[in-house]
């Protein structure tokens, strides 16, 4: 029989590289997607031989089939659309304002869109599973054109989840909150800042990208088969429920 699979975008660092870990220890063949092969080497000897890795910027509707193609003729079972990014910029003009929030949209926005639709002939009818990773900027703000753009997969995923319900493949989406061990804050954290956030959850810590990924096994299993069109936050309590 063969195995099942499961495509991670954004799969070579942090949330995507632990998700894509969990889905294979899972059984999943796991095909993980990114921009930069010489970390998607490492991450796929850290994952294991279930894993391959395809390089493509999944913002380019022109690499995107390096991904279809890979995945070729196979069901794909679930769908992590992860890849993203915070993109800093000078917002001094206002062609500078646009480029910052075309590219920021372009980086959480459209790779989530372009990569469901290019893989919707693909997936599991039914017991497909898409899930896309937000941030807890799109609930609380001050992300600028960030929180916009992740705000934006929440109103995709309930329309992605209201077309696909009746085929039997769901779509959620997982919001994260402060996560350390992962590359988002490269360069921009400081020990103040650091220390603001986990003031600010509940719990008194920061999250880890293995709780994110626990996240993924439930919708991804059995237990998430009813659960659709629904914004999942794992933020230690920092934003309260909604």
């Amino acid at each position: 029989m063969m195995s099942r699979l499961a495509v991670v975008t954004g799969g070579g660092t942090g949330i995507g590289r632990a998700t894509a870990g969990m889905l294979a220890g899972e059984g999943y063949d796991v095909i993980i997607v990114g921009r930069r092969p010489e970390v998607l080497t490492d991450a796929v000897k850290w994952i294991g031989p279930q894993a391959t890795a395809v390089t493509a910027d999944v913002s380019d509707p022109a690499q995107i089939t390096r991904v279809v193609e890979a995945v070729g003729d196979r069901p794909v079972d679930v769908l992590v659309n992860n890849a993203g990014a915070f993109i800093s910029g000078d917002d001094s003009t206002l062609d500078e304002v646009a480029a910052r929030w075309h590219a920021t949209l372009d980086s959480n926005v459209l790779t989530a869109v372009l990569m469901t639709t290019a893989l919707l002939p693909s997936l599991r009818r039914p017991g497909g599973r898409i899930i896309l990773t937000s941030s807890i900027a799109a609930q609380r703000g001050g992300g600028g054109a960030y929180s916009a753009a992740k705000a934006a997969l929440h109103g995709y995923v309930l329309d992605l989840a209201t077309q696909l319900g009746e085929s039997g493949i769901t779509a959620n989406v997982i919001s994260p909150g402060y996560i350390t061990d992962s590359e988002f804050f490269d360069g921009r954290m400081t020990p103040e800042g650091h220390e603001r956030r986990v003031n600010a959850s509940l719990l008194k810590r920061s999250g880890t990208p293995d709780e994110i990924a626990e996240a993924v096994r439930w919708l991804a299993g059995p237990g998430g088969s009813f659960v659709t069109a629904q914004i999942i936050n794992v933020n230690g309590g920092t934003v309260l429920g909604r």
